[in-house]
């Protein structure tokens, strides 16, 4: 379908009130001081008259990054990637290159909004589904949306609305496009440094996506590791499944990101590689606004059999879990293994399953593999 041939209803916008004026400082300043997106996207959205508004930096209709005004909001931006990584509301939006901002009406038909299932059955349900937005394209081929969105039963963003947000479209613009080469610089900055020290890795943000990754990390893909529309993926299932679970405590924005060792089984020729996500919290918000997270790759070469302290912590085990860990690389069968330890063979049992959950594995033969850098027939 096409966009809806319609000519857009305008009015020539007012003088800039005060609170305009004020915003427009705080939409500089949040140029330079990244962390401040969140603060000037609430007073947008306040101007608006909508509850939520979102900053998104993306490639065509992939969302690369974003900010909102909520960690409430950040999981519904979330969820829109996963289910409509090329929906039409974003896709039109993109097309008409428009310089200033639209309502839904000026890029979709009502039709649409009845029956397509963005709106039927994800953004309406959800208290949402009225939005105004904009889009301005940079020179490397991105764009940067700026989007306010609140109920469906509000109704549409009029013509006086949209005049007022038009005269913040060229600060906003000009703002987000020099934060986002500012903090991409730094990223990429920081894999490069770990480069030089030997080390594949990349930076993550809210869940799991991928801002950056130096050559090391790349050449992990895709026999590896995957680079989803949303978000970094390990092609080993057991392993996605711990990356996940580890990335989803950042989905909130605001709750702490564990730290977590995450191993993935050797394949083909290929050794075992153990990924290790170092959170960024404190003051190293600072230089990563948006990063929740760095990623480390280490392969294991052939060896011995790791004690008890390194098994410990390279997969953040309890000293138990670490000890029957080792014994079972080194060969001991889990009776065995409880006799040595002075535990009857059914916590040594209750024991290997917490350590199978916490290593990503199933079976002994797989432990046994991961531990000592050998592949598996």
């Amino acid at each position: 379908m096409n966009a809806p041939q319609r000519p857009f209803l305008r009015v020539e916008p007012a003088a800039p009130s005060a609170a305009s004026l004020a915003l427009i400082d705080r939409i500089y300043e949040a140029a330079a001081v990244p962390e401040l997106w969140r603060a000037v996207l609430i007073d947008l959205a306040r101007l608006a008259g909508a509850p939520q508004a979102v900053m998104i930096v993306s490639t065509g209709t992939r969302f690369r990054d974003w900010v909102t005004t909520s960690p409430e909001f950040d999981a519904l931006v979330l969820a829109h990637t996963e289910r409509f990584p090329d929906n039409i509301r974003t896709r039109r939006l993109l097309d008409m290159r428009h310089p200033g901002f639209l309502s839904d009406l000026d890029v979709v038909t009502q039709d649409e909004i009845d029956t397509d299932p963005l709106y039927r059955d994800f953004l309406i349900p959800r208290g949402y589904g009225s939005g105004t937005a904009t889009a301005v394209m940079v020179p490397s081929g991105d764009s940067v949306i700026v989007h306010c969105e609140r109920p469906h039963a509000d109704g549409p963003f009029g013509p006086e609305m949209l005049a007022t947000l038009d005269t913040l479209r060229p600060h906003l613009a000009r703002a987000a496009l020099l934060s986002a080469r500012l903090e991409m610089e730094r990223i990429a900055t920081t894999t490069r440094t770990l480069e030089l020290l030997g080390l594949p890795a990349a930076v993550l943000g809210t869940g799991g996506r991928l801002l950056a990754a130096n050559a090391g990390l790349t050449a992990l893909m895709p026999h590896t590791l995957s680079d989803q529309p949303s978000r970094l993926a390990v092609v080993d299932p057991a392993a996605d499944r711990l990356l996940r679970e580890a990335m989803g405590g950042a989905r909130g924005g605001d709750r702490p990101l564990p730290v977590r060792s995450i191993p993935i089984p050797a394949q083909d020729e290929r050794p075992p590689v153990i990924l290790h996500l170092v959170p960024v919290r404190g003051a190293a918000h600072d230089v990563f606004a948006r990063a929740r997270a760095v990623l480390i790759a280490t392969p294991v070469v052939a060896r011995d059999v790791p004690s008890a302290d390194v098994v410990q912590g390279l997969f953040d085990l309890t000293p138990a879990e670490s000890r029957l860990a080792a014994l079972i690389a080194a060969g001991d069968a889990p009776v065995p293994a409880a006799a040595k330890l002075g535990i009857t063979p059914s916590t040594a049992r209750s024991v290997l399953k917490r350590v199978f959950q916490k290593t990503g594995v199933s079976r002994q033969a797989e432990l046994v593999g991961l531990l000592t850098g050998t592949a598996l027939s």
